[in-house]
């Protein structure tokens, strides 16, 4: 797999903008075939900082319920899997440079 088809997004939650000012560790969106190697050296490469450690998740899809005019739509959001990266001490990501 290619490194540039590794990191989807970088997530930006609550959650994850703590964990950055307190732990250095930043939560991506990552694709589901992505082992923690590639999301290591990807993250290494296109941010230029060095990664001490890798965590993944994948988060299941959930069912979700509309009532419109026609009736209640039913679906499904889709699974995706979520890396959680830690840099090493010092250093940092910025995540809001391309916005």
């Amino acid at each position: 797999m290619k490194l540039t088809e590794v990191l989807i997004k970088p997530i930006l939650t609550e959650k994850a903008n703590s964990q950055q000012e307190s732990l250095r560790r930043y939560a991506f969106k990552v694709d589901r075939r992505a082992n923690k190697l590639e999301i290591k050296k990807a993250i290494e490469q296109f941010y230029g900082v060095n990664v001490v450690d890798v965590n993944t998740a994948v988060v299941p899809g959930k069912n979700k319920t509309r009532y419109t005019k026609a009736g209640f739509i039913q679906g499904m959001k889709g699974a995706y899997k979520k890396a959680l990266v830690t840099v090493a001490s010092g250093e940092s990501i910025d995540l809001y440079a391309n916005i």
